[in-house]
């Protein structure tokens, strides 16, 4: 469902940097404010922590990290 969303109080500098922003998107400000929540609150999907580990790459073997080497 669609809703809409009031913001009062945005200082002049940042009204005008959205303005030039969407100008430079070419889109109205209210569409830039838009693209800019969505993407600000869009999150990748999470990979599971075990395709983490198995996809980081072989830097040495354990024993070169031991901070109580010599």
């Amino acid at each position: 469902m669609a809703t809409n969303l009031i913001v009062r109080n945005i200082d002049e500098d940042i009204a005008l940097a959205l303005k030039q922003r969407a100008a430079a998107h070419g889109r109205s400000a209210e569409a830039e404010h838009r693209e800019i929540l969505r993407s600000a609150l869009q999150r990748p999907p999470r990979r599971p922590f075990g395709e983490v580990l198995a996809n980081m790459p072989n830097v040495g073997e354990d024993a070169d990290f031991d901070a109580r080497q010599g």
